[in-house]
């Protein structure tokens, strides 16, 4: 495989030093940074996240700042979930949509006070709509991406080694909330958060300096538990189905058709860019859906590509994500398929590399 050729467009982090440390075997990039994606193997660095403790190099969530008067205003525009009862302290996992109702991003909105929000964002450039829309309705609002870089600490340890690092009182952060705590005289942003369904925190690190000695501390403390770098585990998130944008779902999708629409709350969401195209949606019902789905057969190889989904001659969908599960003994998949075959226990076929394997429709995910 051909090497990426580093350059400033291409961006380190500042846990890259520490990542190269541990030994990281291959990359990806995201949002014009390199996430690591594996360590030892896919497989291997799956058990260990579901029985140990991981150290993610998660800096490539970039945050979208928003400050100002209209702050609020703004992120209620962005989104079709309506944000009126989320209070500063709070995170919420909040579709982003275009002006038709197209998956812009599927971010996690962090409110720190009522004029300041961060906006942790997916693999596509936000940044550049949300300055658009300010621009355009001339909102009092300032937006940037400050020198904030998410390190994820997961797996059924991640709480014994975030009170090591930062004190007992980090266990009583609740799901989807944050709290404040220092780090050698600096404050920091912890949230019981994470990209796994293994629990665990995102500490978003302002200001890169620290990045290295945060790091450092954390794999010294973490050593009674086995630490080690991680990262999003491709067969875990499939088992938990926690889609990535660019890849499960686009633009072209919307949150419906991507199983969020319990994300949305259209008709109270005012303001929202994208409601009158999504109140038709959630009124017809979307044609097409994102669905859990078993494979036959002896492992897949990696989807790099959309796979086609058949029943009979027919293409009634794509799987956009595959891996072998050895926990569940079985190819494990997501794909977005047609609502006349999107029914649990629904026999299809993929076309895949190496030949056709049998599929059928799951009721839901397998975490």
């Amino acid at each position: 495989m051909a090497m990426i050729s580093p350059s400033r467009r291409l961006r380190r982090t500042p846990f890259s030093d520490g990542v190269e440390a541990a030994g990281v075997k291959g990359y990806t990039v995201y949002n014009h940074m390199l996430l690591p994606t594996v360590f030892e193997s896919i497989e291997e660095d799956y058990r260990h996240l579901k029985e140990k403790v991981q150290v993610w190099d998660v800096a490539c969530e970039r945050q979208v700042e928003l400050r100002g008067p209209d702050a609020g205003r703004l992120m209620q525009m962005l989104t079709p979930r309506d944000l009126r009862g989320m209070l500063p302290g709070q995170c919420y996992y909040v579709p982003i949509v275009d002006e038709t109702g197209g998956m812009l991003n599927d971010p996690v909105a962090v409110k720190l006070a009522e004029d300041r929000w961060w906006i942790s964002i997916a693999d596509s450039d936000l940044l550049l709509w949300v300055k658009g829309i300010v621009y355009g309705f001339r909102l009092d609002v300032l937006v940037d991406e400050p020198d904030v870089s998410p390190l994820a600490v997961q797996g059924p340890h991640a709480e014994d080694l975030m009170a090591a690092v930062f004190g007992d009182g980090v266990r009583a952060v609740r799901f989807f909330r944050f709290g404040v705590f220092q780090f050698q005289g600096r404050d920091m942003v912890v949230a019981r958060s994470g990209y796994s369904k293994q629990g665990g925190f995102e500490i978003y690190v302002e200001g890169g300096d620290i990045g290295m000695p945060l790091w450092n501390a954390l794999m010294e403390s973490g050593k009674p538990w086995d630490v080690r770098a991680g990262c999003p585990n491709l067969i875990e998130r499939i088992e938990g189905g926690l889609l990535s944008y660019g890849n499960d779902m686009t633009r072209d999708n919307t949150p419906h058709e991507c199983g969020l629409g319990r994300f949305c709350n259209t008709q109270t969401a005012i303001g929202c860019v994208g409601r009158d195209a999504l109140l038709r949606v959630a009124k017809e019902g979307p044609v097409r859906q994102i669905c859990a789905l078993e494979m036959s057969g002896a492992r897949v190889p990696g989807c790099t590509h959309l796979w086609p989904v058949m029943a009979g001659d027919r293409h009634v969908g794509n799987v956009s994500s595959a891996a072998w599960s050895p926990d569940h003994g079985t190819n494990v998949a997501i794909g977005m398929v047609r609502m006349t075959h999107w029914e649990a226990g629904t026999q299809l076929v993929v076309r895949c590399p190496g030949g056709d394997r049998g599929a059928v429709v799951r009721e839901g995910f397998w975490a």
